[in-house]
């Protein structure tokens, strides 16, 4: 069996390229984790490399596992047609859980494939020991992860406690911000006075050495610092720098458009060891391969930087142009959407400059037109949408709630959608909610884990100290810390002391001794007991069920179910990892991003913003909301390159879709302010083929809906009363067919910015930006005592001064 039979031309390409810089230009829908999985089988296959040596790097630990999934039974297939020269699927089960038991334990295992996050958090539990800091803090590899909220909760106790400041005026979330900004650009604390001007920069300097302190007190890391951290290891350490070049021969890299610098700096370590990319020649048996599309580059918000992977062919490949490189190839056979999609998609994107020229080719057929739906507002906006999935539903028995995605650009543009989907019975799951390690029972339960290995950790510990209660008040725990601090040792060790609990604390030294005799019970267990069963014995222990089952409300039945749910989570992690430990589980809980949970399998609907539909697909699309200074946001429209990522936002939201894409945008709009305000159609309908889209007529309006209790009469698509609305209301007509009805510049002139105009209702204005040319132009208007308006000035009621 080879490893390239079934790939077209330009996936056996990447596949079979065995030295030096790779970089594959991965459109949606093209096939790239085939390619990559298949990449990684043929090295192991083809070329025997050792699977030690292979390290390759996901966006999400979700896709971690699939790989590894697939990677098991591509080598057990093989190894079923060597062995018994027949196909896997036609062995007994028994006799196909053998061959992939035998490729977990000679390869799977040996492979490290995971998140940036997850890979060097691993490296460091090897060696951080090793690691020199400019302040000489130290941390030792039972090192605690906090997660946001952990290190936002640490930020404030340093502004209230430490430097005595008003949180209201000196916000930690914000704060906390600028520290993480800061390790992202690889920041010391005395490199911020140099960035950052005047008292601001001081007092960020200042909080970032304290914050830095509290997390070595604490024997602790946070998100950024398991990039940092290993960067600056890698760095100062050429015996440890050369061990992991050594170790990783071939790196893989998913998802290239999303990396930040401090990720790149990375990759560049591992791969030439320190040396200038552009010089390095040493490429024997030796490779680095990266997959990723520019133009599905949308996480600038995190530090993501596109223009890595657009520098790719300079730093290690071969600089030549597309036709002629060696160290490049294109992915662009779609096997997702129809080519109505497709040549929207094209479209739309080919306005971006910062970019890879490639364009998606259809496997599929034609498809329908895409609609195109304008309604007078949001309210009537969601009935629409909804009235046309029911539609659809009914219309195919094929097809179930789970195929339809409502996408937006903004999560509050969900509470219409959901209002809508409710009075229709329609089942529905939002994603983006609460992280289900952010609740509060299972960081409560994880707290009480993560003491176990760390005993320094006083944030777990403060968190636990009284959960359920033990009459431990706050003036007690004060005045333990007080001692701490004083003393210079953990948090722990004083509450360990018995003697000195009992001189501290009073009354409440009961409840202080107690805890401490739980905490040393359930260390005992430690080493003998798997993670599930160490869950399940704290939460007895602690008394925390029981506090719970006796509360005996539904809210706290939900808590109890959560916490089921960890065990259950343990449970998985323990059949995935055969060396399972908490040490390992508890990582893995801290790494485990919104991305691994979005759950689309259920029978219903799913509502999530353009954001987190990147790497899902559905055969029902609708994108809402798409108005200027929505979708895009007003932010972009005077910014080139964020209206450029907008876009790409875009693109990725047309990309999801298969079989069938909607889209929409209402006349007016109730906004953040709670006033309603007219909208005008987003510059990115005018950027598709007209050709390839089908205009509706809207129905009632929302004020119709609210107001009339018939929802069905009024929702149920009536043509002849579309044509009367049609010719009552310019709202009405399909947004690709608008009529001029209001006067603009004299004939040969054109709207621009300065122009002073008239508005009937708003007075007036002056026009500071224009959008479009031609018929499809629209203009920002900021008029006196409000915001800026963006119109339409072919029907918004305005006129040159």
């Amino acid at each position: 069996m080879s490893f390239l039979t079934g790939l077209n031309t330009a996936q056996q390409r990447a596949v079979d390229h065995h030295n030096g810089p790779l970089l594959v230009v991965a459109g949606a829908g093209s096939g790239k984790t085939r390619a990559l999985t298949h990449r990684i089988a043929h090295l192991i296959g083809k070329h025997q490399v050792d699977p030690t040596n292979i390290l390759a790097v996901t966006f999400t630990n979700k896709a971690a596992r699939e790989m590894k999934e697939r990677l098991e039974l591509l080598l057990a297939r093989r190894l079923a047609e060597s062995q018994f020269n027949q196909p896997l699927s036609t062995l007994s089960v028994n006799y196909q859980r053998q061959l992939r038991g035998k490729i977990y334990q000679e390869v799977i295992k040996d492979l490290w494939i995971g998140t940036f996050h997850a890979l060097f958090a691993r490296m460091l539990r090897f060696d951080i020991d090793k690691y020199t800091d400019t302040e000489g803090l130290k941390w030792t590899r039972q090192f605690s992860i906090y997660d946001e909220t952990d290190a936002q909760n640490l930020v404030k106790e340093i502004v209230t406690q430490e430097l005595q400041l008003d949180p209201k005026r000196y916000e930690p979330k914000k704060l906390r911000w600028a520290i993480s900004n800061a390790k992202n650009q690889g920041w010391t604390a005395a490199d911020i006075e140099g960035q950052i001007d005047g008292p601001r920069g001081k007092l960020i300097s200042d909080l970032y050495s304290r914050y830095r302190r509290a997390l070595a007190a604490n024997n602790a890391l946070d998100f950024d610092d398991l990039l940092l951290v290993p960067v600056q290891l890698l760095q100062q350490n050429q015996q440890v720098r050369e061990y992991w070049h050594n170790r990783f021969r071939h790196v893989l890299v998913d998802e290239y458009q999303d990396t930040n610098r401090t990720q790149y700096e990375l990759i560049k370590l591992l791969v030439t060891n320190g040396s200038d990319p552009s010089t390095y020649s040493n490429w024997i048996n030796r490779s680095v391969f990266v997959v990723g599309d520019a133009d599905q580059s949308i996480y600038s918000f995190r530090a993501a930087d596109f223009t890595i992977l657009m520098g790719f062919q300079n730093d290690f490949g071969d600089k030549e142009s597309d036709s002629k490189t060696e160290t490049m190839v294109k992915l662009e056979d779609n096997y997702r959407s129809t080519s109505t999609i497709l040549e929207a998609a094209n479209s739309l994107i080919s306005n971006n400059t910062e970019r890879i020229d490639k364009v998606l080719r259809a496997t599929r057929g034609e498809g329908e037109l895409i609609q195109l739906t304008r309604c007078d507002d949001e309210i009537s906006e969601a009935e629409s949408v909804i009235h046309q999935l029911r539609k659809l539903e009914a219309a195919h028995i094929d097809l179930s709630w789970r195929d339809m995605a409502l996408l937006y650009r903004t999560n509050a543009q969900s509470r219409a959608l959901e209002e809508s989907l409710v009075r229709w019975r329609i089942p529905y799951v939002v994603v983006g909610g609460l992280r289900f390690y952010d609740r509060r029972e299972i960081k409560d339960i994880l707290a009480y884990l993560r003491l176990l290995i760390n005993s320094s950790d006083s944030v777990s510990l403060l968190r636990v100290l009284n959960v359920p209660k033990r009459g431990i008040g706050k003036t007690t725990i004060q005045r333990l810390n007080d001692a701490s601090n004083q003393l210079g040792i953990p948090l722990w060790d004083v509450v360990s002391d018995q003697e000195a609990v009992r001189s501290l604390s009073g009354r409440s030294a009961k409840g202080l001794i107690q805890f401490g005799e739980l905490i040393n019970d359930l260390k005992t267990h430690l080493l003998s007991s798997k993670p599930s069963e160490l869950i399940q014995y704290t939460m007895e222990k602690s008394g925390y069920i029981s506090e719970l089952i006796a509360d005996g409300t539904d809210e706290s039945e939900e808590r109890r179910r959560n916490l089921q749910e960890l065990v259950n989570a343990a449970l998985q992690y323990q059949e995935e990892n055969e060396d399972a430990d908490l040490e390992g589980f508890l990582a893995s809980a801290a790494l485990a991003s919104d991305a691994d949970s979005k759950d689309t399998s259920s029978d219903r609907v799913t509502l999530m913003t353009l954001h987190s539909s990147k790497g899902l697909e559905f055969p029902i699309v609708c994108l809402v909301g798409m108005e200027q200074g929505l979708f895009p946001s007003y932010r972009s429209l005077d910014n080139p390159a964020s209206l450029e990522e907008e876009r790409r936002l875009c693109y990725v939201g047309i990309t999801r879709a298969k079989e069938r894409l909607f889209l929409s945008h209402a006349s007016e709009r109730r906004m953040w302010g709670g006033m309603r305000e007219p909208a005008m159609p987003s510059v990115f309908l005018s950027e598709l083929p007209e050709d390839l889209l089908q205009g509706q007529a809207p129905r009632a309006g929302g004020t119709a809906i609210r107001r009339d209790r018939h929802l069905e009469r009024l929702t149920r698509v009536d043509r002849n009363q579309n044509q009367n609305c049609q010719s009552v209301s310019p709202s009405n007509l399909p947004s690709n067919a608008v009529r001029r009805l209001h006067g603009g510049p004299a004939p040969g002139k054109s709207w621009k910015v300065g122009d002073v105009v008239i508005h009937s209702n708003f007075g007036e204005g002056e026009i500071t930006h224009v959008f479009g040319n031609g018929e499809k132009v629209s203009v920002a208007v900021k008029f006196k005592g409000m915001g800026p308006k963006i119109l339409d000035p072919r029907i918004a009621p305005i006129s040159p001064k």
